[in-house]
């Protein structure tokens, strides 16, 4: 793996050091090196079973790491996790709104829970559901909002006390495209804000749009991490043949393109072949288009579904 740009600790709003969790013979998290830079959005990427979800919770101190360091906003973990719980927002992937509340008395427990003072709360209500553009919706209950409403109610929920960190955790699962570009633009105006950001996701896409950076594991470790067109360019190259055709004509190609030396990967009923600037015109006919970031996944974390 290329290393990672080296960020001073002070500059980080996370910092992650050969971090490991074990359950029993299962090995969650192995060895994990992760930096979150202050400001800049970073998209953690790998597929089920990688140790997105441990990670979280070790961030969040519901899980304690077996070995290595963890710091967030300063605060070393788990000795300091009270401290940095207090100061991070936290999306959770399941939605634990409480439905016989509306929406507002949704975010008023939560001013109380983070300590917003008495003065600023009805302020900090309104800040957020302007963020959220749930101002129409402050007396609805939440049992009567649509999912996309429900999630954008959970992100703002998560920043009643304007925490310098989010943490989100699968942001958009679940909902159409849509509500995910809406939220999209929610998530892409924190950044503006100067909001550090950890996003894990499975949308590739989600990630290649919003995030400054992307840290992508298998296994429970890191095997890249960097800007999403840098690591596009690095493992793929600029552009891809996609090829159409028979099983029999897939495997073909897929043979020529390993004689070639070049790299292949399934995409449904064809086959993506990467690194043409390496072909020295040997590239098959098919379909040109540009390498992208879900090609370096699929390519460093591998085709089979855990």
């Amino acid at each position: 793996m290329r290393s990672c740009p080296v960020v001073p600790a002070d500059h980080l709003a996370i910092r992650l050091r050969g971090v490991e969790k074990r359950y029993g013979p299962i090995t969650a998290v192995a060895g994990l090196d992760l930096d979150v830079p202050r400001g800049e959005c970073v998209g953690l990427l790998g597929p089920n079973g990688a140790g997105k979800s441990t990670t979280m919770r070790i961030l969040t101190a519901q899980t304690i790491a077996d070995a290595g360091e963890v710091a967030v906003l300063g605060h070393r973990l788990p000795e300091d996790s009270k401290a940095a719980r207090a100061a991070m927002g936290v999306v959770p992937q399941l939605d634990n709104l409480d439905t016989t509340l509306t929406v507002e008395q949704n975010l008023v427990v939560f001013s109380h829970l983070y300590r917003v003072p008495r003065a600023e709360r009805r302020a900090a209500i309104d800040r957020v559901l302007a963020i959220a553009n749930l101002a129409e919706r402050r007396t609805a209950k939440v049992d009567e909002l649509s999912g996309g409403m429900r999630r954008r109610l959970l992100i703002g929920r998560a920043l009643i006390h304007r925490p310098p960190l989010v943490l989100l955790d699968e942001p958009t699962v679940g909902l159409d495209p849509q509500v995910r570009q809406e939220l999209w633009a929610l998530i892409d105006r924190l950044r503006n804000e100067g909001t550090s950001i950890l996003m894990s996701t499975h949308y590739i896409e989600e990630a290649e749009r919003l995030c400054d950076s992307v840290t992508i594991v298998s296994h429970g470790s890191a095997v890249a991490c960097g800007p999403p067109h840098e690591l596009v360019l690095e493992h793929a190259g600029r552009d891809a043949v996609e090829v159409y055709g028979t099983p029999e004509r897939l495997i073909e190609v897929e043979a020529q393109a390993a004689a070639a030396g070049l790299a292949t990967r399934r995409t449904g009923t064809s086959i993506a072949v990467l690194g043409l600037a390496e072909a020295n015109g040997d590239a098959p006919d098919g379909e040109r288009r540009p390498a992208n970031l879900e090609d370096v996944f699929v390519l460093l974390t591998g085709e089979e579904i855990a």
